[in-house]
């Protein structure tokens, strides 16, 4: 018996109206929000206006700080992880779920408690003290120090979200053929060889999906900048968040949207390009 050739059209129909009332409707007015002005008129004012914030280019270049620092230092721990757990036979499962764990913490608990660690009176502080390497609690979190702002949020952040990058990994490590790898092995490739030459670039569409999703979600940072830093590190979400709900301009806030979409969509059609793959590896 036949399926009916409608049916995957109607398998798909219910996410695909999903996404369009719940992401693309959405999407397309805040588009025009941000480029309609007063009156109905259309053109680049509300972009102007955000571009003259006091805190736009240090929110701009806090977030690519972030991210340049944080998502390639997460790529080489998951990685690292990743080849670690293929030569462990016994606790593996355990490995597996431990270093998963961040992934069922939200973004603000994971701000509060690296907070509760980087305050004055916090964890750190209290255990430099008690060594003697600090005579009085350290500020690590203030606009006077603002390269130990930036690390604490990159650490943070590498520790918070490595797991999703790792995850991705892993499941691509063990679609991986093992005829490779042992042809290597017969024709004495070291170790660093079958990795770099190998096991890279088997692994270049899964790199390729942790890297897109892991730099989209990195743009997206408010929750843990909020925690960490407040308002001594403004970062683009955090920006427009408050110019929607404390400066109750519609118009920028939906011009920071726009522009964090837009720097997603060009770091995705770059990732894209640069590690295209080949038809035989989709």
């Amino acid at each position: 018996m036949r399926e009916p050739k409608a049916l995957p059209y109607l398998l798909i129909a219910p996410s695909a109206l999903f996404l369009t009332g719940l992401f693309l409707i959405p999407l397309a007015q805040t588009a025009v929000l941000a480029f309609q002005e007063s009156g109905g008129a259309w053109g680049l004012g509300n972009l102007r206006r955000m571009t003259d914030e006091l805190n736009f280019a240090d929110a701009l270049a806090n977030t690519f700080k972030v991210v340049l620092l944080a998502v390639p230092l997460q790529l080489v721990l998951a990685l690292g992880m990743t080849m670690a757990l293929r030569n462990i036979r016994r606790g593996r499962d355990l490995l597996v779920w431990v270093w998963s764990i961040p992934l069922g913490i939200s973004d603000l608990a994971a701000g509060l408690v690296w907070l509760a660690i980087l305050n004055d009176q916090g964890w750190l502080n209290s255990a430099l003290f008690r060594l003697g390497l600090i005579a009085q609690p350290q500020a690590w979190l203030t606009y006077e120090t603002p390269a130990a702002l930036l690390a604490a949020i990159v650490i943070a952040e590498i520790w918070r979200a490595t797991a999703i990058v790792f995850v991705i990994l892993l499941a691509g490590v063990q679609l991986l053929p093992k005829e490779y790898e042992e042809a290597a092995d017969v024709f004495g490739a070291t170790p660093w060889q079958r990795f770099f030459r190998i096991t890279v670039p088997l692994l270049k569409p899964s790199i390729q999906t942790a890297l897109i999703l892991r730099t989209v979600l990195a743009f997206e940072m408010f929750a843990m900048a909020m925690a960490l830093g407040g308002r001594n590190f403004p970062v683009l979400v955090s920006e427009a968040f408050n110019a929607q709900y404390f400066s109750q301009d519609y118009g920028v806030a939906a011009a920071y949207a726009v522009l964090v979409m837009t720097i997603s969509v060009a770091a995705t059609v770059l990732y894209l390009v640069a590690l295209r793959v080949p038809a035989e590896q989709r």
